[in-house]
């Protein structure tokens, strides 16, 4: 018996076929990974069976009986749930309270006042049942990242949940916290339930599914068994191309006199950065790594102005002091790429070429008037350069797909002409080949004389990228290594023998 399968399953936007022809299943109790390149169909798969999306072709059947799926909640009342990459939480409600978002609160006869202590029992039955750790006094906004998915899933499993379908839900996690969710993701299963696990992290596709579905351009391509598959053989499918090679970086020799940024001693009002120095070099890609709380973001955004700092300097190319400012570090050619594009990066109603013209839009204009012909012309220039798959420039960018949205927030960054790219978890939840096409970005950046900090969560991409690596521990960068020869192990033994010290 399949717990879920499709049929021919389609879906169009005007003339846009988005999904064409879907027809696979979900086996009860299984771990069902479904991949794919941005744009793949991934999203608008997942909102047809959750009932965001109507059908307009094929059919659902759900444990073998044809179903329709009008509504959330029919997908909820079949026993479908979902966790979406951007968290559905109520930051100011407490953990218990956020359970019960969506469902009647337990309420006292006539009175109608709330049972919260039953609302709290509730909850503690279900963390028991699960094996779930979690504080539900504690409001959403004081839980950390990993806290508040394992609160996503609690208030999933409120109801009978057999398919829950987890959308990039290790985008936000350090790889210390991802065990976390792997180890309840093993218990669920032993539990019954099924999961579809959409990601674009190839190490946790063979480490946690059964099989995996591929899609590409809206189309299905094909079901593999795990011990079936490479990535080599996934990224074909995905890409209907060889994986690209991966060239061997050249070991380079900075200059002291080719530093384009130079930060030194830097602490933040709110203590997040206590002590960071590092520099960045003209033709380098300089990594940052360090556990959760180590401060990186943080570190980049007192860099670039966004938070007040009361210790330390932060000098240009000409080594001269300056105070960090959005707009006079956009003046002094450095960008910030934010971690969190939807809030900082852009302006989800606004048009693709409203988002990439807006910090620049004076050279477009002469007193009041726009000159749209040249703006449009520039705008179309980038697209096509870096590959943004969209129906045109005048598409509101939050229709997009994750990876276009972040290609579309680089060519933003690019329209200023900087010196320094400050890049923070610029790879986060895009695919595959946009992660490679990001890469070479940023390497090719390097090459032309910029410079490049990149902050990822994944230690593997940062050796895989930068020419040196500054380690950070609890605000404070403790190692510089040159990226030669250098091991995950061998970062990782520094940042836990670090906190072992209680430095």
């Amino acid at each position: 018996m399949e717990l879920l399968r499709t049929e021919r399953l389609g879906k169009q936007f005007g003339q846009h076929k988005a999904l064409s022809d879907i027809t696979f299943e979900i086996r009860p109790g299984e771990v069902h990974a479904l991949v794919g390149e941005n744009g793949a169909g991934k999203s608008t798969f997942i909102k047809m069976v959750t009932g965001v999306y109507s059908i307009d072709e094929g059919k659902l059947f759900w444990e073998d009986k044809p179903v329709v799926i009008q509504t959330p909640q029919d997908a909820v009342n079949l026993g479908i749930s979902v966790i979406h990459q951007d968290r559905q939480l109520i930051p100011s409600f407490k953990g218990y309270e956020n359970l019960f978002l969506g469902k009647a609160y337990p309420a006292n006869g006539l009175s109608r006042s709330v049972k919260w202590s039953q609302m709290k029992e509730t909850g503690e039955t279900l963390k028991k049942r699960l094996g779930i750790d979690l504080d539900l006094n504690k409001t959403a906004q004081e839980m950390s990242p990993p806290e508040k998915t394992m609160l996503e899933i609690l208030r999933a499993m409120m109801q009978d949940c057999k398919l829950l379908i987890l959308d990039e839900p290790t985008a936000s996690l350090t790889d210390r916290e991802a065990e976390l969710l792997f180890e309840l993701i093993g218990r669920l299963i032993k539990q019954g339930t099924s999961i579809l696990y959409v990601s674009h992290r190839m190490e946790e596709i063979f480490r946690l599914s059964h099989r995996i579905t591929v899609f590409r351009n809206g189309r299905y391509i094909g079901t593999v068994a795990k011990e079936e598959a490479t990535h080599e053989s996934l990224v074909q499918m995905m890409t209907d191309q060889d994986a690209p090679e991966r060239t061997s970086r050249p070991v380079k020799k900075m200059d002291g006199a080719n530093k384009l940024l130079s930060v030194s001693g830097l602490a933040t009002a709110d203590g997040k950065v206590k002590q960071a120095s590092f520099d960045v070099h003209a033709g380098e890609v300089l990594g940052i790594f360090g556990l959760a709380g180590a401060g990186r973001t943080e570190l980049l955004e007192a860099v670039y102005g966004l938070r007040k700092i009361v210790a330390g300097t932060v000098a240009g190319a000409n080594n001269e002091a300056v105070r960090p400012a959005p707009k006079t570090s956009l003046q002094r050619g450095i960008v910030l790429i934010p971690e969190d594009r939807r809030s900082h990066a852009m302006i989800g109603s606004m048009t693709i070429r409203e988002n990439m013209t807006l910090p620049v839009i004076k050279r477009f204009a002469t007193w009041l008037k726009i000159k749209h012909r040249q703006e449009k012309q520039t705008v179309k220039q980038y697209m096509e350069s870096l590959q943004v798959k969209a129906t045109g420039m005048e598409q509101e960018i939050g229709q997009l797909s994750g990876g276009n949205q972040q290609k579309v927030v680089f060519a933003k960054a690019l329209l200023s002409d900087p010196k320094v790219f400050l890049c923070d978890e610029p790879t986060q939840a895009v695919d595959v080949m946009t992660r490679e096409e990001i890469h070479r970005l940023l390497q090719r950046k390097a090459s032309e004389g910029c410079g490049v900090v990149f902050v990822s969560s994944d230690l593997q991409e940062v050796l895989d990228i930068a020419d040196r690596i500054v380690v950070m521990h609890e605000g404070k960068t403790i190692a510089e290594l040159p990226n030669v020869g250098v091991t995950p192990e061998q970062v990782l033994q520094i940042c836990y023998r670090h906190g072992e010290k209680g430095a």
